[in-house]
């Protein structure tokens, strides 16, 4: 519909509800048109991206451990909260308050429960139905920060109304394994996903911290050399990654940085030194991303969370990697001292809990991991010959590239992890606790191996909030765990020479599948992990079963009583 001067603008998108600390927080908007976005008096400029318009509002001068309702203004009218709406109005909640602190986190969002039809079997949205619980609770109840361990959005799995949307703009139809293609494109996605009233609201509400995996590119993003030099040499994949990557910094990673982060940000520095509100920066914004593509160590998506005796280290596993068969990596060296460095200064401030995020799992199942060990293995010892280029396409095939198929990478981080536990940074935090999505099922593992550790390290997995796991992958993940499979395939992998690991874990609790989210609660030394699941028999859209609470760690002790005279 054409705008009428004068009229008021619309809030396309959001309020999204970013990095919050004890005295800021960031809320982020995309709007229909040019104009100036208020909350609680701070105001900022929308800016431009090939035609659309976003705003990021740095809200300072916030009290730790307050409670604020919010509205959102565009051009001095108020557009958020709905007048009519039934869901609670929208907070910033700081970190301070007394309590526990709890984590809710997830992974793999495909779009909405009305994009989806009952023929495609997706069991009910889980996180559009954690909104309707918690907003039924009183806020003592909600969760005090949300963590998205990436798939917020499938750019190579589109539903049927996108597919129509696609058709009319490219002007013929859109088969069903079509995929997007640029910067626009994308932005449907993202409307698509976030447009849902509850999950609106819960993000407006519960401040989020997002990473991308690979179906927000494609699938098997940069799983090997051999695979980049295939898309790369195709005539699509530029324009691809560059749209994933601008609409990534856009709805994604902008939010994920603090005010002084954002200080000291070239890019957004550049962006808002454009005084021309028509002056598009989709040129300057793409020429980042393929600088981004091209030599990863030109930009971090990899930051860190503060959250008081809780510290969140995301890491990107999935950008960054370092391909060359010969020296593959999961970080490069710099990127990956940047993540030893912020771990060991979370344990020289005193932190009780080291979180770290990365959206692949670091402890698999061991008969998944040893294959994964024994793969990259005969890729590296037979690279450029028949053999090699077979386990090549099993690895493309398997999706074999999690943090096992980095043996080195593993074996880095959890060299980190163990210096952590064992106290040798510094007075041991009471967990170190790595969050996974990406597998589509739920689970928990310990760290068993090596001994001496005095903090409890934890795997846990959470995945998917609204996708499924067809019948293979179930079956293949239950195996995984199963002590037949581990001698099978260790035994496989030590014919093959492979390097052990001086590591080794348990499984704790799974696999558990469904549509999921985790909730990670955390109280002084104490951690408890919680997972809630959508019920697949019923279909039911309105309840979420609690099928796990596991205590994380030992219990701590009453104070003595003390005896009267």
């Amino acid at each position: 519909m054409p705008l009428t001067a004068g009229s008021t603008p619309a809030l396309l998108i959001g309020p999204l509800l970013r990095h919050v600390d004890p005295v800021s927080a960031t809320v982020w908007v995309e709007t229909d048109r040019a104009c100036e976005v208020e909350v609680l008096g701070r105001r900022a400029r929308t800016f431009c991206v090939g035609g659309h318009h976003y705003a990021l509002v740095v809200v300072e001068g916030l009290e730790p451990g307050s409670s604020t309702p919010y509205e959102v203004h565009l051009d001095g009218a108020r557009v958020w909260p709905d007048r009519a709406s039934p869901l609670p109005p929208s907070r910033i909640r700081t970190p301070g308050r007394p309590g526990p602190f709890t984590i809710a986190f997830g992974s793999c969002r495909y779009a909405t429960p009305s994009t989806v039809a009952p023929s495609d079997g997706i069991p009910p949205d889980a996180l559009d139905v954690y909104a309707s619980r918690i907003a039924g609770r009183h806020e003592d109840e909600w969760p005090d920060a949300l963590v998205l361990l990436g798939d917020q959005v499938y750019a190579d799995e589109l539903t049927a109304p996108t597919r129509e949307w696609l058709s009319l703009r490219r002007g013929r139809p859109v088969r069903e394994d079509g995929q997007v293609l640029d910067f626009e494109e994308y932005t449907r996605l993202y409307a698509e996903s976030w447009s849902d009233p509850q999950v609106r609201w819960l993000l407006s509400t519960i401040p989020s911290s997002m990473v991308f995996d690979d179906h927000e590119m494609i699938d098997d993003w940069n799983t090997s050399a051999a695979w980049r030099r295939r898309v790369t040499a195709t005539g699509w994949w530029a324009d691809r990654i560059a749209g994933g990557l601008v609409s990534y910094w856009i709805y994604q990673h902008l939010g994920n940085l603090s005010p002084q982060e954002l200080a000291g940000n070239a890019v957004w520095q550049a962006m808002q030194q454009r005084t021309d509100e028509s002056d598009d920066a989709e040129p300057m914004l793409r020429e980042m991303a393929v600088a981004a593509d091209g030599d990863p160590r030109s930009i971090r998506w990899s930051y860190v969370r503060h959250w008081g005796d809780v510290r969140m280290v995301m890491v990107d596993s999935r950008a960054g990697r370092v391909l060359d068969e010969q020296a593959r990596r999961m970080l490069d060296d710099d990127e990956f001292a940047w993540v030893e460095a912020a771990m060991r200064t979370a344990v020289d401030e005193g932190v009780e809990h080291v979180v770290l995020g990365t959206s692949l799992p670091w402890l698999l199942p061991h008969a998944i991991h040893e294959v994964e060990r024994w793969n990259e293995t005969l890729n590296v010892r037979h690279e450029g010959t028949l053999r090699g280029r077979l386990a090549e396409k099993l690895r493309q095939a398997a999706d074999l590239e999690h943090w096992a198929a980095f043996g080195s990478s593993f074996e880095r981080l959890g060299a980190a992890v163990v210096s952590l536990a064992r106290g040798e940074a510094g007075r041991a935090p009471a967990t170190v606790l790595v969050l996974s999505g990406d597998v589509h099922h739920a689970y928990a593992a310990e760290l068993t191996e090596p001994s001496g550790l005095t903090s409890r390290v934890h795997q846990l997995t959470v995945s998917p909030l609204h996708n499924q796991a067809p019948h293979p992958i179930r079956v293949g993940f239950r195996i995984g765990w199963s002590r037949w499979a581990r001698r099978l395939t260790t035994g496989v992998a030590r014919l093959t020479r492979v390097e052990p690991s001086p590591l080794d874990w348990t499984k704790a609790a799974g696999p558990f599948f469904g549509n999921q989210v985790g909730e990670l609660v955390l109280d002084g030394r104490e951690a408890r992990f919680r997972l809630l699941v959508a019920d697949e028999r019923t279909r039911s859209t309105e309840e979420l079963q609690e099928v796990l609470d596991l205590p994380l760690t030992d219990p701590v002790p009453a104070p003595p009583a003390r005896l009267g005279r």
